[in-house]
């Protein structure tokens, strides 16, 4: 019988579960001040919606989704990304009606891809993402950037960079999409299956092969930049000329095509620029999309996004040696000994955590050695000494780690005299 955690995915472990509440504390922390809001939508949706929504070329709806057939004889499937799920609740609770836009959310949670397993990328992963929908104004382009640079400098991680790419809009993008079309078709043969069946499809999805891209075509195929129109040459200068005016280094890549089908205009991934980080440097993704709220059934709303996965964030902070976040300390440790004075323990301890105070004490019997050794590890900042004799004077003894001072308190005192040195 094997169960072990299936492949792919992993348990985070107390002593490693602190570095993941630390940067979901900031990437929030950061939210919170460009004024994004929590939204939290269901672990599994409709099929439909990622077909519809991520778009059937992809590798994602083609190759990486868990989908099952629920009793109802329903088509579900374990979302994979968290855009397609967030403007499908932006239709289904008409948030287009709100007064105040654009709407901007933030969520957090697990994605499910099947994919082989490797270092910083699993089937069961972890996403944090941002949404900015209902305003086709450049500079929530430039705004939503800066909040993904913010979260990496918030987190210490200085080298990355920003790259940054435009699609254009739907008449660039066709206009392109015949280019690419006339380049690859004379060779196509000589491409991988999925490309070939990409090419009528969406051949912009061709750039993105990991199997071809050595082949020479790739290198000479047309680029995006060279087909934008006007309006979206200028929409993309206005884009780069506030993140000039605020100061967000960038480097402008034609050749960066995002996975999903719904991107336009903005394009743009931040990338690990440091050594020791690995083959895969790819830390976040994103762009502008249009048509997805309207492809869902609500009225035409353009909107902008990223995500980046928190296991990919922990490899780069830890090839930088950021890895570590200061230790917890506990508050107070009880070392109780005689059974009145456990049972006072017990007591004290349910008014010290009621008053906030993180506190434990010993629940295996051990000797006074043994329970001193316990409060060394829990780090805690005093140790509670209370055996019979203190029961019978109505005090407790209170030893400050750091120093070694101890002080007699008063039991009817001490949460207030703990509450004092908080």
């Amino acid at each position: 019988m094997n169960i072990n955690y299936p492949r792919g995915t992993q348990d985070i472990l107390p002593g490693d579960v602190e570095l993941w509440q630390y940067i979901e504390a900031k990437a929030k922390e950061v939210c919170r001040t460009y004024h994004y809001k929590e939204i939290r939508t269901p672990i599994f949706e409709h099929t439909e919606l990622f077909q519809r929504g991520v778009g059937d070329t992809t590798d994602i709806v083609q190759k990486e989704m868990y989908t099952f057939t629920d009793r109802g004889d329903r088509s579900l499937t374990l979302r994979p990304e968290g855009t397609a799920g967030v403007a499908r609740s932006f239709v289904q609770h008409k948030m287009f009606g709100q007064p105040n836009q654009p709407i901007k959310l933030y969520y957090q949670g697990p994605m499910f891809r099947y994919e082989r397993p490797q270092s910083g990328r699993m089937r069961q992963f972890v996403q944090f993402g941002v949404e900015a929908i209902g305003s086709a104004d450049p500079a929530i382009d430039a705004e939503v950037l800066a909040l993904a640079m913010s979260i990496y400098e918030e987190l210490g991680l200085t080298d990355v960079k920003l790259i940054l790419n435009s699609l254009g809009d739907q008449t660039s993008r066709q206009a392109h999409r015949q280019a690419l079309i006339d380049h690859f078709k004379p060779h196509i043969a000589e491409f991988c299956e999925d490309c070939q069946s990409r090419l009528e499809k969406n051949p912009l999805r061709i750039l993105d092969c990991k199997k071809d891209r050595d082949h020479p075509l790739m290198q000479t195929a047309p680029s995006i930049i060279e087909h934008l129109n006007e309006e979206s040459r200028t929409y993309f200068e206005k884009v780069r000329s506030l993140l000039d005016q605020l100061g967000i280094r960038y480097e402008v890549d034609p050749t960066l095509v995002r996975g999903l089908d719904y991107y336009y205009h903005t394009a743009f991934e931040i990338m690990a620029d440091g050594e020791g980080f690995g083959a895969i440097t790819t830390l976040c993704g994103g762009g502008r999309y249009t048509g997805l709220v309207e492809d869902l059934g609500g009225p035409s709303t353009p909107g902008i996004g990223f995500a980046f996965s928190i296991e990919r964030l922990i490899m780069a902070l830890q090839a930088k040696g950021l890895d570590k976040p200061e230790a917890e300390q506990l508050d107070c440790f009880i070392v109780a000994l005689g059974e009145k004075a456990k049972d006072q323990a017990t007591s004290l301890l349910y008014e010290l955590r009621k008053a906030g105070i993180s506190c434990d004490k010993d629940y295996l019997d051990r000797k006074l050695k043994a329970q001193f050794k316990a409060a060394d590890r829990y780090q805690a900042r005093y140790t509670a000494i209370l055996g019979e004799n203190e029961l019978d004077q109505g005090i407790i003894n209170v030893k400050e780690m750091e120093t070694g001072e101890q002080k007699a308190v008063s039991l009817a005192d001490f949460v207030e005299y703990m509450k004092d040195r908080q």
